[in-house]
């Protein structure tokens, strides 16, 4: 099994509905069954973030396994999604998708990286920690954030659970 970290290509967009439908299974061991019943990502969204900013995906023998998707928002670029199917889990490819969406930003010139995630789940803020992001304070917070903040209040996720983290380029 070899795994790799690459550029997504339009060939590997498809992919990736089912890679999250799979990955967000943990949401529902976590309590979370709302999340987990989510639709994926619209492959319109999708299409625009690979336009306009970074997308990876780590393959396994070239077939999709993980992706991040990501694009500028204010003057940083945003993690929007992240996820690797389970079965191919704890091989570090998240935290290898996270950093190809630094080098990426930092080599374009974007002083930042940010997402929102969940404070208390072990594979959502305290991993990314340990990637180096930051929480950031609501003082901090810019009018998009704010307004990333708005629409996970009407998607009806749990906005005490959630936060928004930097990493400085």
């Amino acid at each position: 099994m070899t795994h790799n970290i690459r550029p997504a290509e339009p060939s590997d967009l498809p992919h990736f509905a089912a890679i999250e439908q799979a990955a967000g299974a943990l949401f529902s061991e976590a309590g979370l069954p709302e999340i987990a019943a989510h639709e994926p990502t619209d492959i319109e969204f999708i299409e625009a973030a690979a336009r306009t900013g970074a997308v990876f995906v780590a393959t396994d023998d070239d077939t999709p396994v993980g992706f991040i998707l990501s694009a500028p928002l204010d003057r940083a670029m945003h993690i929007y999604e992240l996820s690797v199917h389970p079965a191919h889990g704890r091989k570090r490819l998240g935290r290898r998708l996270v950093e190809a969406v630094c080098g990426w930003s930092k080599d374009k010139g974007y002083p930042a990286v940010t997402l929102s995630t969940f404070r208390d789940l072990p594979w959502n803020a305290p991993f990314y920690a340990s990637c180096g992001f930051r929480e950031l304070e609501r003082r901090e917070w810019t009018p998009a954030l704010l307004l990333a903040h708005y629409h996970e209040s009407d998607m009806g996720l749990p906005l005490e659970r959630r936060c928004f983290m930097r990493k400085d380029l």
